[in-house]
């Protein structure tokens, strides 16, 4: 206990110096904090994205990555579509039999709100009903849930579902309406409105960041049309349906389905019965003759993508907070040795008195201990507080939700790193403080 007394108060004697040196150890270990967090929330933020289903199935003309990303991510300009009787050979079709559920996706809106852009997808409630985004830790999946009001109901053209991030950023409620905008820009034409029927629990995925509007509304919608005499017909009936006095009760607003022949989708999410099925659909729609779409895995692909992209970028980040870590330690060695001069007489009366080589050499290395401890644990504090503060801008752009309690198990090796490092750091300086000799010491203090 004597070591510790002593060493904290030779740290106290150089306060500046001390507090210097444990700061820089603090900015090591709070950047290496970050790294080790944000790359694990990052990893099961992607990875829990592309769960839930098996397949997505896109235009032949699109990627594998823009494909991903457009439909998971919500990232990117839409992609070509494919017709609607496409996706009704997952329904009722060739693929039926190895189809467990088949989700059609149209894109090609936004909605545009307080300075922020925002993907309006069109959907069935199927995405919310029978598809899960992901996994707990005991291994049971993770279903949507409604913080308030209710699924889209198919036969309810204009409604609508919010997620918690798009909810939050638009401060639209359940009741409100909105315009979605034909196109991703804000100079976009704007459509009739859609009603806000529910909003999602938080999910930590992409779709927090969407607006999903019931399908059959979406195709009724200007410009959403296949053939240009649809489009013609639908956009003076839609002009007029702002001007009749159609029944309030009507949900539908006086409107009735567009005719399938006229309708498209830009991608599917596919379910399959089992993964020997998802194996026969992936090589049916790869490998077949009708290369009309192509079928990507997306968890096998985002697991490439983290692989190739993130994986190494951590890598080189992890490799930059270790030499500042290792910095930090070379400064803690600078500013003990320095002070071994200025020291070697009080160290000399501590041996006069009959402290032993190996007491003073100890307490030179509880005093380097010392500062990293105390620099580290104040890093690990600044680090998850610093997670705090960029959670609600994080969250706002990304959709990733950063708190300051969320740990990693890496972090529990830390501070026993810190202890053996902070000792081969301190043996120098404590070999020093051995080797100092008293008479020579005294002598010159004289």
């Amino acid at each position: 206990m004597t070591f510790w007394k002593i060493a904290w108060r030779n740290m106290q004697q150089r306060a500046l110096a001390s507090s210097l040196t444990g700061l820089s150890m603090a900015l090591g270990v709070a950047l290496m904090i970050l790294v080790i967090v944000i790359h694990e929330v990052t990893v099961q933020q992607f990875s829990s994205d592309a769960q839930g289903y098996h397949l997505i199935v896109g235009g032949s003309k699109g990627g594998d990555v823009q494909l991903v990303m457009n439909t998971v991510f919500h990232i990117g300009n839409p992609l070509y579509p494919i017709p609607y009787s496409y996706y009704k050979e997952f329904t009722e079709g060739r693929y039926a039999p190895y189809t467990k559920v088949a989700i059609p996706y149209c894109i090609g809106d936004s909605f545009h709100a307080n300075g922020w852009r925002m993907r309006v997808v069109a959907t069935t409630p199927d995405l919310f009903d029978k598809i899960s985004y992901g996994a707990n830790a005991d291994g049971t999946d993770k279903h949507y849930e409604f913080r308030e009001g209710r699924n889209i109901n198919t036969e309810h053209f204009f409604e609508a579902v919010l997620g918690s991030v798009a909810a939050k950023k638009s401060s639209l409620k359940v009741g409100d309406t909105f315009q979605p905008t034909h196109g991703m820009s804000a100079e976009g034409t704007k459509h009739i409105e859609f009603e806000i029927v529910g909003i999602l629990k938080p999910t930590g995925t992409a779709n927090d960041r969407a607006l999903f509007v019931n399908v059959e509304g979406f195709y009724l919608l200007e410009g959403h049309a296949l053939s240009a005499e649809a489009d013609d017909a639908l956009v003076a009936g839609l002009e007029s349906a702002h001007e009749e006095h159609h029944d309030p009760d009507d949900p539908n607003r006086g409107r009735t389905r567009l005719p399938e022949a006229q309708r498209e989708v830009t991608s599917i999410l596919v379910l399959c019965n089992n993964d020997l099925s998802m194996m026969a659909l992936d090589q049916a729609i790869n490998k077949g003759k009708d290369r009309t779409a192509i079928a990507v895995m997306p968890g096998y692909l985002v697991q490439d993508m983290l692989d190739k992209v993130i994986g190494p970028v951590r890598v080189v980040l992890m490799v930059l907070t270790v030499l500042i870590v290792v910095v930090a330690g070379i400064s803690i060695l600078v500013s003990i040795y320095n002070s071994m001069s200025e020291r070697s007489h009080d160290i000399a009366v501590m041996r006069a008195l009959g402290a032993s080589r190996a007491a003073v050499m100890g307490i030179v290395m509880v005093e380097s201990i010392l500062l990293s401890l105390l620099g580290g644990l104040v890093g690990v504090l600044l680090g998850h507080a610093c997670l705090a503060l960029a959670s609600p801008y994080v969250e706002a752009h990304a959709g990733i939700v950063l708190r300051f309690w969320q740990f990693n198990w890496y972090e529990s090796l830390l501070i026993p790193g810190l202890v053996i490092f902070a000792s081969l750091v301190g043996f120098l300086p404590a070999l020093t403080a051995y080797r100092t000799d008293v008479g020579r010491s005294l002598g010159g203090g004289r």
